[in-house]
């Protein structure tokens, strides 16, 4: 019974440093925050102190960096970085908010390429309208129409991704092509707005050149990708096989 027991507390010990923190931090995190968008406004209040914390605002884009590395490619950190070694405030803050619309472009693919998935899409999107947040301020001051337009199509997304409802009570079914109408009309305003070529990953600049499948495959912790919860469900299996099989053990003795 001691040897089992042992056993057990040392599989669990290796599972848990297994599984990496970031799929915690996605499962936890507030949905209605989004890390990239928090470090944007930061790093513009400090930007905008007189003279400029280039300094503070370099340490504050190193803590969403590999982040955007991981999802976006080498270029758009390259930018920035050059950009706050260069002291030029609005390349930064242009730079910043280029990558905030390509974010809420990952997010809302994701939802598209995992729409079925009720409580994954609606974090998504809400991560997505956290990040329009930090933009809105800018289409306000241009158009506040427009401002309106957009946050009423991300109110048109949320209704399309419908409701399971408890047990059958409250449900009502999603519809992906008024998802996709909404999700068309918010990036191709957010483009324009903030004039990026293309939304595609690897085409920040004109000079970006990493194909958009080599960046993919380091999306292995993107939770939005049901393919991606296989190991933890593997791993949550082993666990409470575990678990049963020391439970058992023990009434036996």
């Amino acid at each position: 019974m001691k040897t089992s027991r042992f056993f057990f507390y040392i599989a669990v010990i290796i599972i848990l440093n297994l599984i990496p923190l970031k799929a915690f931090a996605y499962l936890y995190g507030d949905p209605n925050k989004e890390a990239v968008a928090e470090a944007y406004k930061e790093m513009k209040e400090k930007l905008n102190e007189q003279p400029p914390n280039f300094a503070a605002a370099k340490e504050i884009f190193g803590t969403i960096k590999e982040e955007i590395d991981m999802h976006m490619g080498p270029e758009p950190s390259k930018a920035v970085l050059a950009a706050i070694e260069a002291k030029d405030r609005q390349a930064v803050i242009k730079d910043m908010e280029k990558i905030l619309v390509l974010n809420i472009a990952r997010r809302l693919d994701n939802i598209e390429a995992n729409f079925d998935q009720y409580d994954t899409s609606k974090r998504l999107l809400a991560k997505a309208f956290a990040t329009y947040e930090a933009l809105s301020p800018i289409i306000q001051g241009k158009d506040p129409a427009l401002d309106k337009q957009l946050r009423t199509e991300f109110d048109k997304a949320l209704q399309s991704l419908g409701n399971p409802g408890l047990f059958g009570v409250g449900e009502k079914k999603s519809d992906i092509n008024a998802f996709k109408k909404s999700k068309e009309t918010i990036l191709t305003v957010l483009q324009q707005q903030f004039g990026l070529k293309s939304l595609e990953v690897g085409h920040f600049s004109d000079s970006a050149t990493e194909k958009p499948d080599e960046v993919k495959k380091k999306e292995w912790t993107d939770l939005s990708k049901s393919k991606n919860w296989i190991p933890l469900i593997i791993i949550v299996a082993i666990i409470i096989g575990t678990a049963l099989i020391y439970v058992r053990r023990r009434k036996r003795a």
